[in-house]
């Protein structure tokens, strides 16, 4: 399918591996020149590079913490105007209720919740005046199915949720469309962290935690990235204009809800 973008401009932030970079290589197969964010220098222009010279796009890495004023300013210095924006970041340490003070919810917040409104703000402007513009939040299937040991996580990507959901029916009628994808269990090294918290709590070997994942997973498996970009692609798409403040799981069939 011709997704229609060939030619358009993209930031997809914290896209030098995982799901973001899923999320670039997608993009980038569809003709979207991109400007790649992450805060590992190295890590991020090797990755620009490989998608160059595999997609014949133009990538421009900008490394640089997404969650700071400085380097949303630098990103977005280099962008320019810009037709697509995939809001991305890691995800905060799991834990339990105890252990979080207020500094550790503020941090939280700035990263998954602050850092990508602050991305729509400056560049919903421009995708209005020039009626085109896709952005696609990467958030948790914990908005929809809060995750016990994820607590700074539900929280503050909630609170993204909850924006979204005014925010792009305020837009929608400019041809702008904001979703929301909730990832479940990827083979990512989020995932690697969270097995290997489990490793550590029960005792238990990395394969044992991954399999024991894997089984309350319908799909059996976690989810790769490729396929996860390939759903933002689509709803970074022509075809993706009626598409408007969803929130989309890629799960495997984790998350058994009826709403």
């Amino acid at each position: 399918m011709d997704l229609g973008i060939r030619g358009k401009k993209g930031i997809v932030c914290a896209g030098s591996k995982g799901l973001g970079r899923g999320c670039a290589e997608a993009l980038a197969a569809a003709g979207v020149d991109l400007v790649l964010n992450a805060r590992g220098a190295e890590a991020l222009e090797k990755t620009a590079a490989q998608i160059a010279e595999t997609f014949g796009v133009s990538v421009t890495p900008v490394a640089a913490d997404i969650a700071t004023e400085e380097g949303r300013t630098m990103v977005l210095d280099a962008a320019g105007d810009v037709d697509i924006l995939v809001n991305n970041a890691g995800g905060p340490p799991p834990g339990v209720w105890s252990d979080w003070d207020r500094e550790d919810f503020i941090a939280a917040l700035d990263a998954n919740m602050l850092s990508p409104i602050a991305m729509m703000k400056a560049t919903l402007p421009g995708m209005i005046d020039r009626r085109f513009g896709r952005v696609v939040n990467i958030t948790s299937v914990s908005v929809r199915a809060p995750i016990p040991q994820l607590g700074l996580s539900n929280s503050a990507r909630a609170g993204l949720t909850g924006y979204v959901a005014g925010t792009a029916r305020q837009v929608a009628a400019n041809n702008v469309t904001i979703n929301n994808l909730l990832p479940g269990i990827h083979a990512t090294d989020r995932a690697d962290a969270l097995d290997a918290a489990v490793v550590a709590r029960d005792g238990v070997t990395l394969d044992e935690a991954r399999a024991a994942r894997q089984a309350t997973i319908p799909a059996h498996r976690y989810g790769t990235p490729e396929e996860f970009g390939q759903a933002c692609a689509f709803l970074c798409s022509i075809h993706a204009g009626f598409i408007v403040g969803q929130n989309i799981l890629i799960d495997g069939g984790a998350a058994n809800l009826t709403v």
